[in-house]
């Protein structure tokens, strides 16, 4: 074998053309990495049209979820009994607006005749726990029945009948304290 062959010769061949060569390769690299540092820090990317980083923007993405319109209720309350006209809106309107499912529609006198000759107790009754296609409270378990009650009459009144609304029921009378003098 020939020593001849000096095909894979490095273009380094003193020390101080090494240490030139590191410190020139640690100075282009911290160079670079000032320049794509200030690149990035100059201006502040947004998109186009965008107002992303707005201060209003930034509050309502970090604001809690919960203050999106919901309305906190204390269970512990006295509940505040609702009219007959709300409570066919928000819940008997449903299936009594349209008669479906045979519902007698919303002031059709014809419809609402053969209920109301039932009379008041038995058409509040059937309201309260239900008959046929119509679940227990109009499919409200929240209602109380003197809204249901209202509700019917509502309902009835505007069918051709005359009932009465109920009234509310008399809070609980509070126990009388003993007070007895001490002896």
């Amino acid at each position: 074998m020939s020593d001849a062959h000096n095909e894979h010769e490095s273009p380094i061949r003193t020390p101080k053309q090494l240490v030139a060569a590191v410190v020139g390769f640690f100075g282009v690299v911290v160079i670079g990495i000032i320049l794509l540092v200030q690149y990035v820090t100059t201006d502040k990317l947004t998109g186009a049209g965008s107002n992303s980083q707005a201060a209003e923007e930034v509050a309502t993405r970090i604001a809690p979820v919960a203050d999106a319109g919901f309305t906190l209720k204390d269970s512990n309350a006295p509940k505040v009994l609702q009219t007959g006209e709300a409570i066919y809106t928000a819940t008997c309107a449903g299936c009594h607006a349209s008669g479906a499912n045979g519902a007698p529609k919303f002031g059709d006198a014809g419809a609402w005749g053969p209920r109301i000759a039932q009379g008041y107790d038995t058409i509040v009754k059937h309201a309260i726990e239900g008959l046929r296609a119509m679940p227990a409270k109009g499919g409200n378990p929240d209602l109380d029945d003197v809204e249901v009650a209202r509700a019917v009459v509502y309902m009835a009144n505007k069918g051709g009948a005359s009932f009465k609304e109920p009234q509310a029921p008399a809070p609980a009378a509070a126990a009388p304290e003993a007070s007895a003098p001490a002896k």
